[in-house]
């Protein structure tokens, strides 16, 4: 067996789990010196299959990654699943010289893909969009003069659902959200509609976000609700949930940076004003699909702690969620909410409770959680936190396509 380079590989792999010295040695039953040595080369001369074997599995690789350097294969989610790749086809893809499709036919595709999306049916999501770009597209070039505004809303709106959907693939398609955000904006600017412009600009900084520019997506969400405070406050209901849902972006915006106490006491203060917007509005209401209102701006309040990995801080804010409201919420909020569930256990060391979470999301929505890398990856920690997983979280993270 080729000793050579064992060290360095197990060092290479605890760093990136975020593992110390000390933790992992801890993790193995041994001191922190003993890893020095190991690391350093002092141990390798007739390693243990046992010891390299137990290491693998406390830093959650296949043991022949310990034995050689040739490249691992991508990690899950490292690419977009082939069916997205229709989707982001269709956004580079000429639109075809054919007569375009009507309004009333381009809303009810549009209201069937917004519904799909709520009851996180990805796959339906993914036969659906590429058409419906096209059409969007065709029908916003063809539309005469007196009828642009209403076709460029209709077109803002495709484009902030496909970028919706792509943000769902994490970091494999966040360059092709971005641009689906972008050309959102835009189209929202020449309809004139504030309602519209601010559902793009959310859509704009989550794409921000994602590429780390978390200052510049809180100046543009925070900017965006002043210049349409106005505007979107007259528009009733509305209105209002298109304003509330700009301030919770830019929350979460500024929990995606490294905690301070400035910093969540700034996160704090914006789930706060979307509160007060949700209070003017009164009950949860779901306008344009954002299902926003008290119910939602708690599950928010409880994701941004969980940015910032205040486990203890989210499972109490999540104590004020109340449970019939919860229950009216779509099924993509719903299983959202459990797998918040699911990390905060977790971060709470209450290994037992996550995977119990993990499993009534999966039952709930079970694309939201065998489709998001974001979802997969936590089925992995929750898998790597348990000694020995059996029955229905083995059986999960085998759905997910994880070695348990």
């Amino acid at each position: 067996m080729d000793t050579s380079g064992i060290g360095r590989r197990i060092a290479y792999w605890r760093d990136r789990r975020g593992f110390t010295q000390t933790d992992f040695g801890q993790l193995m039953g041994q001191t922190k010196r003993w890893v020095q040595d190991i690391e350093g080369g002092k141990r390798q001369q007739d390693p243990r299959l046992s010891v390299l074997t137990r290491a693998a599995d406390v830093l959650r690789i296949p043991l022949e990654q310990l034995l050689t350097d040739d490249k691992p294969a991508p990690p899950a989610g490292s690419s977009p699943p082939a069916e997205v790749l229709g989707v982001i086809d269709a956004l580079y893809r000429p639109a075809p010289d054919t007569d375009p499709p009507t309004s009333a036919a381009l809303q009810r595709r549009l209201t069937y893909c917004c519904e799909a999306f709520q009851a996180c049916h990805y796959t339906t999501l993914a036969r659906e969009l590429p058409a419906l770009i096209m059409g969007a597209g065709q029908a916003a070039h063809a539309a005469p003069v007196g009828a642009q505004s209403e076709a460029q809303a209709m077109l803002s709106r495709v484009y902030q659902l496909v970028t919706s959907y792509l943000h769902k693939y994490g970091e494999s398609t966040a360059i092709q959200a971005a641009l689906a955000a972008d050309r959102a904006l835009v189209a929202a600017e020449q309809s004139g509609d504030p309602v519209q412009i601010g559902a793009a600009a959310r859509r704009v900084v989550k794409s921000l976000v994602y590429q780390q520019r978390p200052a510049t997506a809180i100046d543009f969400a925070t900017s965006a609700a002043r210049r349409l405070s106005a505007d979107l406050t007259g528009r009733g209901p509305l209105g209002l949930s298109t304003l509330g849902m700009l301030y919770l972006s830019a929350a979460l915006a500024a929990s995606s940076q490294e905690r301070t106490t400035a910093r969540v006491r700034a996160a704090g203060d914006y789930v706060d004003e979307a509160g007060e917007v949700a209070a003017r509005q009164g009950g949860d209401l779901d306008e344009d699909y954002t299902m926003f209102g008290p119910t939602n701006v708690v599950l928010h309040r409880m994701d941004i702690l969980l940015r910032f990995e205040d486990g203890w801080a989210a499972l109490e804010a999540a104590d004020g969620l109340d449970p019939e409201a919860l229950a009216a919420m779509t099924r993509e909020r719903q299983a959202g909410h459990r797998v918040s569930m699911a990390r905060a256990s977790l971060l709470t060391r209450r290994k037992d409770d996550a995977a119990k979470a993990l499993l009534e999301a999966e039952e709930l929505a079970p694309e939201e959680v065998r489709g998001r890398p974001d979802t997969i990856n936590l089925v992995k920690d929750v898998v790597g936190a348990t000694p020995n997983p059996e029955g229905e979280l083995r059986a999960l993270a085998e759905r997910c396509g994880l070695r348990a």
